[in-house]
């Protein structure tokens, strides 16, 4: 019995370490059914293509009508398989690459790829565009180049029946404890690089376990074998609202910019900012939004190389 409320767990983990970092797809059980519905609903194929945001990508692009994307399948709401038998992923980051795509006329030709592999590949020319809920940071605008898409950052969650720890404010409240998040992810750079806290209060430091499968974070949690969890706000508040996950959302710890992400230089940006805001004006920018129940993520307009929140 143990074993099989284990094995369900796993399957709801939606620990979402896109933005961030990425871990394998979850299943339909995973997703939950209102997300499973929603990744049926189509709100972006009636997108026309746009000639004068199409005539800023370069001569070659628009002659190939394609583009290689490399991108990170994780959690709901930002990318996941359904179906896991046919492998097709959906979500957030899905809509967005795909109503782009449609503006600028071009196929994006999906690679599903581990999140810690996708930044690399784009300077090494594997990849002309990466989406993975990359946040936009300070140390990763000095190599790569962000059109920001969406609003989403960092949050905490707990075990629903763990009253002790309350909104996370401040690294120092976590003095002690064990905290998990995913490998290579702004969550394990921010706790890394923010350790000192707990030795200048004179406390006990913090410990961070760090995971390259998203469903071994929600399953340690579960386990006691860390205290707090460390992810995006959106996948964070999602597996809050799958009962059989049992976990509880702190909160927002610190917002950030997400973006596609190019190699530093691209010529690319100038188009993908103009068809992101194409999709805020004609409307299907929030109609994909309300579709995966993230509108606290909405932004008023694309930036190429925002400044990180402070």
């Amino acid at each position: 019995m143990r074993r099989a409320t284990l094995a369900a767990l796993v399957l709801l983990s939606t620990t979402a370490l896109t933005a961030c970092g990425s871990g394998p797809a979850g299943s339909p059980s995973a997703a939950g059914s209102s997300v499973v519905a929603a990744a049926g609903q189509d709100v972006v194929s009636a997108e026309p293509k746009v000639d004068s945001i199409a005539a800023l990508l370069p001569p070659e692009v628009r002659r190939a009508g394609t583009l290689r994307l490399g991108a990170a399948v994780g959690s709901p709401p930002t990318a996941f398989y359904p179906d896991p038998a046919t492998r097709k992923a959906a979500g957030l980051d899905v809509d967005f690459a795909d109503a782009v795509g449609r503006v600028l006329g071009l196929t994006l030709q999906r690679e599903d790829a581990s999140f810690e592999t996708i930044l690399p590949a784009l300077g090494s020319g594997k990849y002309d565009v990466g989406t993975g809920n990359f946040g936009v940071t300070t140390a990763r605008l000095k190599t790569v180049d962000f059109v920001t898409y969406i609003d989403d950052g960092q949050g905490f969650a707990v075990k629903k029946d763990n009253t002790s720890l309350k909104a996370v404010t401040d690294l120092s409240q976590l003095c002690g404890l064990t905290i998990g998040t995913g490998v290579g992810t702004t969550f394990e750079s921010t706790l890394n690089a923010k350790k000192g806290v707990c030795a200048d209060a004179g406390r006990k430091p913090y410990q961070v376990k760090a995971f390259a499968d998203s469903g071994a974070v929600l399953t340690s949690l579960q386990q006691g074998r860390v205290d707090a969890v460390m992810s995006t706000i959106n996948g964070l508040r999602y597996q809050a609202a799958q009962p059989a996950a049992g976990t509880r959302f702190l909160g927002e710890f610190h917002r950030l910019d997400v973006g596609f992400a190019f190699r530093k230089g691209s010529p690319l940006t100038p188009a993908f900012q103009q068809a992101v805001d194409r999709l805020i004006q004609d409307g299907t920018y929030a109609r994909i939004l309300r579709k995966w129940g993230t509108e606290d993520s909405a932004i008023t307009e694309s930036r190429t190389n925002p400044p990180e929140h402070p």
